[in-house]
């Protein structure tokens, strides 16, 4: 009994602490700015007022960075499921040697801090003319993507059985027809989830579209709230309506996968 009381205590305070700053923030979106610099956040929310999401779009056009955010996300996602899928099935399933130490290698990657690659990224993409523009965010966004998406698909491709793939192979299929006809459709759920994953990763990530974007045409949805700070004051009403913006579809997203995100990863920790 005093075990069941102390889970659900438990259970209640973290569920609190994850659900109070998102209810804080929508709050203040919703309060005029005067008030906010006045009183504060009211704990409970007065009569709503629409004035910060209105500047958002009217003023701020806050339009184009969903869009940009919307375009390298999900072009960096289809990349890394593409080329991550066969990368990972051709790990999980093929024998060679240094196989380990080249999983070892993918795992560095993302495991290497950002900040120190950002200089010597800039001038290589300076020089190939991709500053400012989507394909100068989505390839370093696939560098440190792409780990992620080989390492939960070698779990999945690890889970599946073999047989199948060697009745497909007896049948005259090759790797790559075996692949796409019978691995891809048993995995699809599992290649959902980390699709999902990937394009959360790449929706919230700030360095690389801060560091390599010179202007708002560019900017993604992380940097242009990072960027609405003004020369005397922040508008924080309108930098909780964009964060309420830019997270409300993630966390649709991640409510509505919550189950097959956590079973497509436990599932993916296991060895085959």
């Amino acid at each position: 009994m005093r075990g069941a009381i102390g889970r659900g205590a438990f259970l209640a305070v973290a569920l609190a602490a994850i659900v109070l700053p998102f209810y804080w923030a929508l709050v203040a979106s919703l309060t005029p700015e005067a008030q906010l610099f006045d009183r504060g956040v009211p704990l409970l929310p007065g009569a709503p007022v629409a004035d910060h999401y209105r500047a958002l779009f009217d003023e701020r056009d806050f339009l184009v960075p969903i869009r940009n955010s919307l375009v390298v996300a999900g072009s960096t996602t289809l990349l890394c499921i593409t080329l991550g899928s066969l990368c990972a099935y051709a790990l999980a399933r093929l024998r060679f040697r240094g196989k380990t130490l080249l999983l070892a290698g993918i795992l560095a990657v993302s495991m290497f801090p950002q900040i120190s690659i950002v200089s010597p990224l800039y001038l290589l993409l300076r020089r190939l003319g991709l500053i400012n523009s989507y394909p100068g965010l989505v390839l370093p966004y696939v560098t440190f993507a792409m780990p992620l998406t080989i390492w939960l698909l070698v779990g999945f491709f690890r889970q599946l059985p073999r047989d199948l793939e060697e009745a497909a192979r007896v049948d005259g299929a090759g790797r790559l027809r075996t692949f796409a006809e019978i691995v891809l459709p048993l995995a699809a759920p599992a290649v959902a989830t980390t699709a999902i994953l990937t394009f959360v990763y790449c929706w919230n990530e700030f360095l690389f579209a801060l560091s390599f974007t010179l202007g708002p045409e560019r900017h993604t949805v992380p940097v242009a709230i990072a960027l609405f700070r003004g020369q005397y004051q922040v508008p924080w009403g309108q930098v909780l309506a964009a964060a309420i913006v830019a997270t409300a579809p993630v966390l649709a997203l991640v409510l509505a996968f919550q189950r097959r995100i956590v079973q497509g990863l436990t599932s993916g920790a296991v060895k085959g």
